[in-house]
């Protein structure tokens, strides 16, 4: 929870502590804390609903964490190039301000919907959803969040996603799962990118980034790759396989009620289970 830069409010939920807002700050001056725990509560609310509506159309969805700069785009036109004639894919962007990556994705005909978060630094449900109106979700078994660039935020937020993957690039330090335990706790998978790098480096070692990850109690897998120089990326394809096929097949022993889709206040939570 990242009460400290007041980011929690972003352009997807302030309508709630707006004048007239669910959340509207009462006359005896109701506590920031207790507006800001409320933001969650309405975050995870929203965050279910996105959910069921990702499983009533039997898609996955995988949220891409990382500081600036350590590869989420350029993996996501690797994946895109090895799956897309596998998965129907779409993506959804979060970026400070510009478009510069909905449209590299564009660029590989597939949809992509670039979410503006003005001085957000992270992605939120509210803002998820009203992305998933703009996609045409017809279809679509696979949708990738490219969060904002930043290890603190995004750890707190839920988007309805189904698994958490966090990026970390070789030119980065490899104690940053100590720095950031939130972020990396919440992983589902950790990739080390930039691998073509790591012999030109003598201060990232993968053995150490590992030992910080694990003192974390985590052991989901990782992966070292290279997005770029097509670099071991088989791990990554075949861990995206396995997990869309898992999905579909707990979604097939657990039917959506797709009559519920479009009431938000219906809490589907026994379907937010790590597959």
């Amino acid at each position: 929870m990242c009460d400290t830069c007041g980011c929690n409010i972003t352009p997807g939920n302030k309508h709630l502590v707006a004048e007239g807002g669910k959340l509207e700050v009462d006359a005896s001056g109701k506590k920031v804390v207790d507006v800001m725990h409320s933001l969650l509560h309405e975050n995870d609310h929203q965050a279910e609903h996105n959910r069921h509506h990702f499983n009533a159309r039997g898609i996955l969805a995988i949220n891409l964490m990382s500081s600036p700069g350590s590869g989420k785009t350029a993996l996501l036109e690797a994946t895109i190039d090895a799956l897309k004639d596998k998965y129907n894919i779409a993506v959804i962007e979060g970026d400070l301000e510009t478009e510069n990556d909905a449209e590299r994705i564009r660029a590989k005909n597939i949809p992509a919907i670039q979410i503006a978060t003005g001085t957000a630094c992270h992605l939120d449900a509210h803002m998820v959803h009203d992305a998933l109106h703009n996609l045409d979700l017809q279809n679509i078994d696979l949708v990738f969040i490219e969060n904002v660039g930043n290890l603190v935020c995004p750890a707190s937020f839920d988007l309805g996603h189904h698994l958490n993957v966090t990026l970390l690039s070789s030119t980065e330090g490899d104690d940053k799962p100590a720095k950031y335990p939130v972020m990396f706790k919440t992983s589902d998978l950790l990739l080390i990118t930039k691998a073509d790098l790591l012999p030109l480096l003598d201060d990232f070692d993968t053995a150490r980034a590992e030992k910080y990850f694990r003192n974390l109690a985590n052991q989901s897998p990782i992966f070292t790759l290279s997005a770029t120089k097509n670099i071991a990326l088989d791990n990554w394809l075949d861990w995206i396989n396995e997990k869309i096929q898992a999905h579909r097949k707990n979604l097939a022993e657990h039917p959506v009620d797709k009559n519920h889709m479009h009431h938000s206040h219906d809490h589907h939570s026994h379907h937010h289970h790590h597959i």
